[in-house]
């Protein structure tokens, strides 16, 4: 069993949030693969499908962001989930707007969901699908720009970072982290269209 997590904020007033870009794809494997997160239970919204001829679980905390990891701490121990079968979907700010990184292990890089995983479950080595949002041109800005709703440019984009997003995870689940890390994990010049 593979457990995917998108995290994000509850409520309709965080749903278009640069925050909730873990939440946004996730929604959209889930009507992918017809698994709607319909089931409630251990504070999250979940159902079950296939990916690469794998069971998978997709997970929406209901909780804020800050306390993510207790229902997915929950969800990992009541299905016996290792670490290796573990990702997580999240918006990450030291990435370009868009683009999309795989990543096993590691910090939690100042993401509050991310820290609240680590420490519910006590161990990093999970895999994480980091979506970018870019950062805002003043360092204070930070807040309120990951809070922000996403801009109408933005929106315009979010099929295609879901379907890039949903092609990361179908990597590592048929052929593992290592694989999907070096297929995704590719510095793109938007302008020249060149890869390096």
């Amino acid at each position: 069993m593979k457990l995917v997590v998108g995290l994000g904020n509850p409520g309709p007033e965080y749903a278009l949030t640069r925050h909730n870009l873990g939440a946004i794809v996730l929604d959209v494997l889930s009507n992918a693969i017809s698994a709607p997160l319909v089931k409630k239970g251990h504070g999250a919204r979940y159902g079950t499908g296939r990916i690469a001829g794998e069971n998978v679980l997709l997970v929406c905390p209901e909780t804020f962001m800050n306390l993510s990891g207790l229902a997915v701490a929950r969800l990992v121990r009541y299905y016996d989930v290792a670490m290796s079968d573990l990702i997580v979907i999240h918006d990450d700010l030291d990435i370009p707007f868009g683009d999309i990184r795989v990543k096993e292990g590691g910090g939690d890089g100042g993401h509050k969901g991310l820290m609240s995983i680590i420490e519910q479950l006590g161990d990093p080595d999970f895999i994480r699908v980091r979506v970018g949002i870019g950062r805002p041109a003043r360092k204070k800005m930070v807040e309120s720009y990951v809070l922000g709703r996403l801009t109408e440019m933005e929106m315009r984009e979010i099929s295609k970072i879901a379907e890039r997003s949903m092609e990361a995870i179908r990597t590592i689940i048929s052929s593992g982290a290592a694989r999907a890390m070096s297929e995704f994990n590719i510095r793109r010049f938007k302008n020249s269209g060149k890869e390096v």
